[in-house]
């Protein structure tokens, strides 16, 4: 099996909020040859590195705004996040845990610090990923997996220094909590130092991975620090990851779409001219009511 090497190693951009209570980095897309087509299914990365929040009695975070055509996916890793939708979900998502929303032919949500996290305040660390629909399910119904880190099944490294957490797709015939629209991998790693794991995806397939915490090193050559981000060739299929010291590693393998990508504000359809139709039922109120 021939060896997946690194395309590019990227750094983190200048932080941006998104609202008030999401500091986030953005990797995909971005300047770094990381466009919407490279990384597809992966369309958008944001990722809140550590960062504190004071107390506050005002949760911060997201107002009301709509999504058409994707979905989009919540892990967190430190801090609690609370969502509501106007197809009627809601929850809360805390350390460990996965929401996973498909907005299809139209939802509007809001996303805030969960209520007591806000009183108290602490440190916030979050990755939201959109995931891009194929075509034939953009204008399907909305859905919502709200997945708590109990429910994500776990495979446990042989010399029992780490787990890797599936939370789609399939490792070692470990199969992901999540329900996906097309063959979509995405894994927590969580090495102890000196931990290592091999990962094999179709050459054709965009891979990609976040360490989130920690120092690792790739294919047993290539030291990668905390919070950078590495895109890989689409040549061969096996690639390995060692922490160098305690490391979680966001991995990400997917089957691109290969179809056109139409994209404006909250909305990722095929063509201009449904970008134009989500606007136009957006203003006349067909996704939904929402309170703010």
């Amino acid at each position: 099996m021939k060896t997946k090497n690194i395309e590019i190693v990227v750094a983190p951009r200048e932080p941006h909020y998104v609202g008030d209570g999401f500091r986030v980095h953005n990797f995909i897309p971005s300047g770094y040859r990381l466009d919407m087509e490279r990384m597809d299914p992966f369309i958008l990365m944001d990722y809140n590195s550590p960062f504190y929040f004071p107390p506050t009695d005002r949760p911060r975070g997201v107002s009301v705004h709509p999504h058409r055509g994707f979905e989009t996916v919540t892990i967190a890793y430190q801090g609690k996040v609370a969502h509501h939708d106007s197809s009627g979900n809601s929850g809360v998502i805390g350390v460990g845990d996965v929401q996973w929303m498909t907005a299809a032919s139209g939802i509007l949500h809001k996303e805030y610090h969960e209520e007591q996290f806000s009183k108290e305040g602490g440190y916030f660390q979050m990755v939201q990923l959109w995931v891009n629909l194929p075509a034939k399910y953009k204008m399907s119904a909305p859905k919502y997996q709200g997945i708590t880190n109990s429910q994500i099944n776990k495979y446990l490294l042989e010399d029992g220094k780490g787990v890797v957490e599936v939370i789609a797709g399939n490792y070692e015939n470990v199969t992901g909590a999540a329900s996906t629209f097309s063959p979509v991998n995405m894994f927590n790693a969580r090495l102890e130092e000196g931990g290592k794991a091999g990962f094999n995806f179709p050459a054709t397939y965009n891979t990609a991975l976040l360490v989130v915490a920690g120092e690792i090193k790739v294919n047993g050559t290539q030291t990668v620090a905390e919070n950078h981000f590495v895109l890989f060739e689409n040549e061969g299929e096996h690639f390995s990851v060692e922490a160098s010291k305690k490391a979680i590693v966001l991995i990400l393998s997917g089957e691109p779409l290969n179809e056109p990508i139409a994209a404006q504000g909250p909305f990722v359809m095929n063509t201009r001219e449904e970008i134009a139709q989500a606007i136009r039922d957006y203003n006349l109120g067909k996704f939904g009511y929402l309170e703010e």
